[in-house]
């Protein structure tokens, strides 16, 4: 079982370092596209448009990896309580939900200088970006609320 958990660790961190040498090669490609796009400065706008969306992804991604580092590689497997649990859930999805509306916000952008009628699409990213943010708030509520339970019944 040991050498299955220390496998499972290893794994984790090469995923994990794959990830921040992914993200960084991103942010790097971003700023060489914009550093070109000066040349012609009439598509300067749109290619830093591109690359904030872009650098927002690789952060995303290295909020990932972040979290693989941290809850696989460095703690402790053992069974975790309901509040560990909890923020380790919450973690994730506010990683998601901000990658998510940052994405969107660049979109409204991108769309309000190309096409208006596509400002649809970016608008409902955010909607369902802060509605899962929203849905966030109602399970951690909830799950405080168990977890204060659980604890009385134990007492």
């Amino acid at each position: 079982m040991k050498f299955f958990e220390s496998f499972a660790s290893l794994m984790y961190l090469i995923a994990a370092v794959s990830l921040i040498v992914l993200s960084f090669s991103i942010m790097a490609w971003s700023i060489y596209d914009t550093i070109m796009a000066l040349k012609k400065f009439s598509l300067l706008i749109t290619q830093m448009l591109e690359s904030v969306g872009a650098i927002i992804i690789s952060i995303a991604v290295l909020d990932v990896a972040k979290y693989l580092i941290e809850e696989e590689v460095t703690r402790n497997k053992e069974l975790r309580s309901p509040s560990e649990a909890r923020k380790t859930i919450t973690k994730i999805f506010v990683i998601i939900s901000i990658a998510a509306g940052m994405e969107g916000l660049v979109y409204i952008f991108k769309a309000g200088n190309e096409n208006i009628a596509l400002l649809i699409y970016p608008a409902l990213l955010i909607f369902f970006s802060s509605l899962s943010i929203v849905c966030l708030g109602i399970y951690q509520k909830l799950s405080v609320t168990v977890e204060e339970t659980i604890q009385c019944s134990n007492e």
